[in-house]
This record gives structure tokens, C-alpha cells and sequence, in this order.
């Protein structure tokens, strides 16, 4: 008897700024939770990941691009500031949900 292994087609999408990465999945996780939870923190908690990492992965991104895609707002005596996607990191979040989208369908049309 052979151990038949079912394989699976599978692609990986990310955006790009003049040939250089933007978001990938890791990324277009990171905007949502950010844009869902109005915090990096907090964001960075519900993901796993340092507050550090996050950070640094969003100037990366800004610093490559030339435009903020968060905003961030300072707490007051008692902390607890906010954040939120600019427009831009919006579009970017958006633009990335679409082009997976598409090529989940295409490859689900695929595999069918």
C-alpha cells in the first residue's frame, strides 16, 4: 500500500514599493489587528509579538514607502494612548485583502 500524500497548491502575496517588500501576510495581519483593537500594544499582544517588532516593522514600512500609514494619538497622565490606520495604511491593508482574494479563488478554481 502507498501513503498517498495529498498536496496543495499554494501561493504567497505581498505588496511592493519600487521593487522593495511592503506587506505580506505578516504585515496585512498586523494593520488589521491594529486597525481593529486602536493599538499597537495591544495589537502586538493578540499577535504574539513585541511591541518592539511591531514598531519597528510599521517604520520599515513608512520609511519605504515616505508616508505614515499609522497615526498615534499619546494618553493622557494615566497612559493609554491610541493608534490608527492613515488612509494609506487602509488602502494598503485593502489593497492587499483584494490581491488575496482574488488568487484564493483562482487557485481554489484550480484545485477543484
Amino acid at each position: 500500500m502507498h501513503n498517498q500524500t495529498k498536496h496543495k497548491l499554494s501561493c504567497k502575496v505581498w505588496l511592493e514599493y519600487h521593487g522593495k517588500p511592503l506587506i505580506g501576510k505578516g504585515g496585512a495581519e498586523i494593520l488589521d489587528q491594529i486597525e481593529k483593537e486602536q493599538s499597537i500594544s495591544k495589537a502586538a499582544r493578540k499577535l504574539g509579538m513585541s511591541y518592539r517588532y511591531v514598531w519597528s516593522y510599521l517604520k520599515k514600512i513608512e520609511k519605504t514607502i515616505g508616508e505614515p500609514i499609522i497615526e498615534t494619538y499619546r494618553g493622557g497622565k494615566a497612559g493609554g494612548g491610541s493608534a490608527k490606520l492613515t488612509r494609506l495604511g487602509k488602502e494598503l491593508l485593502e489593497e492587499y485583502r483584494r490581491a488575496e482574494n482574488y488568487l484564493n479563488k483562482a487557485l481554489a478554481s484550480v484545485t477543484s
